[in-house]
């Protein structure tokens, strides 16, 4: 067992008094900690996606990367990319659910196929000058005077088509 575990056990079963009790003066940030100040826990933004025209493709929602080491995309949409090898593999992925998905196969450095990517990474939103506002939901892109917004609450309302 941790010492800290084993500390705050004995604290907890009164088998360790604080007989040197002292006074601490705390910082604001602290007080409000401890006053349960903190703002309220939000739900989750789910991804960003936005719709994308690709060369011929059309994707409604293309997801925009923000740093995850690993992308899926569906087996259909693979095969709409006409993208037709994949490594076969053993490797289970565990989802933000807590589900467990079994990959099809591994698609690795597609030099020739990179403009059909649906994935959007970083240096697109750097690009397109992305301001992303996990609080309210919203992905506004920039180029020159245009831009535009998009509000991933109201976009995952929609009914899928």
């Amino acid at each position: 067992m941790p010492l800290y575990a084993k500390f705050l056990k004995e604290l907890m079963t009164k088998k360790r008094s604080g007989k040197n009790n002292k006074t601490v003066i705390l910082t604001e940030e602290c007080s409000d900690i401890i006053q349960h100040k903190l703002p309220q826990k939000l739900k989750d933004p789910g991804s960003f996606q936005i719709p994308c025209i690709i060369g011929e493709i059309t994707v409604k929602k293309a997801l925009c990367d923000l740093g995850a080491s690993i992308n899926l995309i569906s087996v259909a949409m693979m095969r709409k990319m006409k993208i037709e090898e994949a490594k076969p593999t053993k490797m289970a992925l565990q989802l933000a659910d807590r589900s467990f998905k079994f990959p099809y196969g591994i698609v690795e450095d597609l030099l020739e196929e990179a403009k059909t990517s649906i994935i959007l990474g970083r240096p697109f939103l750097a690009t397109a000058g992305a301001i992303i506002d996990v609080q309210k939901g919203n992905l506004t892109l920039r180029l020159h005077n245009e831009k535009m917004t998009f509000n991933v609450f109201k976009a995952m309302s929609y009914p899928p088509e």
